[in-house]
């Protein structure tokens, strides 16, 4: 057995008849109840060194692969082994593998979905990948089939898709004529009534804003929407998207800078790093409203928010930080999770649909890249999101085909209208 489960075997003295099992004992039966429990689940276990080199699998890691035998995956690189692909089908690059990094970092990885590779059968597996480090620089890579699960998924996200989309009109339809009560111009109301509209409103536009955010949930989530990748210089395009926050910020007297954390004069210029990422300008902006919007509704008057990018290494990392409430160590591991919400005094005050920093995971994992928090209850929050980056080089050469594709687009757009006219 491994190392990992061995333990040093010391000699048994002369013990009485009812005395404790020996150590050696206890030891060897530990390594075979290990042994029986990882050749018995039916989760995919690879255990790799230091240096990411296989030395165990076991029998439904062999199975899943497609590797036919054990020996043939012990002593091989787990790289060749475990090549994945997106949801949606796209095979994951090295760099934007997240298994890969984290192997790499030696960071655990918790409930990664993705598609298996599975060696040469025709089928890829939906499977959720978790690494965990141990002591030594060995790491445990294990994962599951998920295809049941996100079958029933499935059935559910149809449901809440169908759902939403029926209710949107009746609550439109509702906030309309709630605006009309509350317009002087077509209706006259006293003041009490005036307050018990106005609150009937906000949860109108409440309801209305979760089965918007249901039905671009649930669009990726079932496949009917996919990332549409175009070359981006990232520095210029988030910054316009900070922009377009600022008079909320300033509304609400906050502090408000983008490529610093202190206000920037404005007759003063910085340098500015220049990056590059393949990115989903939609997906990206709905990533950036929704971080920067908590932003702004969890940071008090007086506070400050600051929004960079900058190249790290072969990544773009994009920072949203807010001296807000900030957020437990508890909630934080929950907070992309779908519906979650923080349960205390402030987040209940302010409200929200739980889902905007579940689309924010989805919508970034969707562009192969990985969103995490950093916060402390009290001092603040600071939301990272870290993409693949491309090079000066691909970014030109991407931005060539783009524009291809669309004089093309045109030039047939153009031949069409003329046939049309004939």
């Amino acid at each position: 057995m491994l190392n990992i489960f061995n333990k040093k075997k010391t000699e048994a003295p002369a013990l009485a008849a009812n005395a404790a099992t020996p150590a050696p004992v206890q030891n060897q039966n530990q390594n075979q109840l290990a042994d029986i429990v990882l050749n018995n689940i039916h989760d995919g276990v690879i255990i790799v060194n230091p240096n990411g080199v296989i030395e165990f699998i076991n029998p439904a890691a062999v199975v899943m692969t497609d590797c036919k035998d054990p020996s043939n995956a012990i002593g091989l690189d787990y790289a060749l082994l475990m090549k994945l692909k997106t949801k949606d089908g796209r095979e994951l690059t090295p760099e934007e593998n997240p298994l890969f990094r984290a192997t790499a970092t030696n960071q655990p990885l918790e409930g990664y979905a993705c598609l298996l590779i599975s060696g040469n059968s025709a089928k890829d597996i939906p499977v959720s990948i978790t690494m965990l480090p141990v002591n030594g620089g060995q790491k445990i890579i294990t994962f599951r089939n998920i295809e049941k699960e996100l079958a029933e998924e499935s059935e559910q996200t149809e449901f809440i898709s169908t759902a939403s989309h029926e209710m949107r009109t009746p609550v439109a339809t509702i906030d309309g004529y709630l605006a009309l009560c509350l317009n002087p111009q077509t209706a006259t109301i006293d003041e009490r009534a005036k307050g018990y509209l106005d609150s009937a409103k906000k949860a109108s536009e409440h309801l209305g804003k979760l089965f918007q955010d249901l039905l671009d949930v649930t669009k990726l989530d079932d496949g009917r929407i996919r990332p549409e990748f175009v070359p981006a210089e990232m520095m210029s395009f988030i910054k316009q998207i900070a922009t377009d926050h600022a008079a909320k910020a300033q509304e609400k007297k906050i502090n408000y800078s983008f490529g610093t954390n202190e206000p920037v004069p404005q007759d003063e210029h910085r340098l500015e790093q220049v990056v590059y990422a393949s990115i989903d300008p939609n997906f990206m902006r709905e990533i950036m409203d929704n971080l920067i919007d908590n932003a702004i509704k969890y940071t008090p008057s007086g506070g400050s928010i600051y929004i960079n990018v900058l190249g790290d290494g072969d990544r773009v990392l994009i920072n949203v930080t807010d001296t807000g409430i900030g957020i437990s160590a508890e909630d934080l591991q929950h907070v992309f999770q779908k519906f979650y919400r923080a349960d205390n005094s402030d987040t209940r005050e302010i409200g929200g649909t739980g889902l905007g920093l579940y689309l924010v995971k989805q919508r970034t994992e969707a562009m192969g890249g990985r969103v995490w928090a950093e916060s402390a209850f009290g001092q603040g929050t600071t939301f990272y999101v870290s993409l693949p980056r491309i090079t000066a080089e691909e970014y030109n050469k991407r931005m060539i085909a783009v524009q291809n594709a669309q004089m093309v687009n045109n030039n047939e757009g153009g031949n069409n209208e003329q046939n049309n006219g004939s």
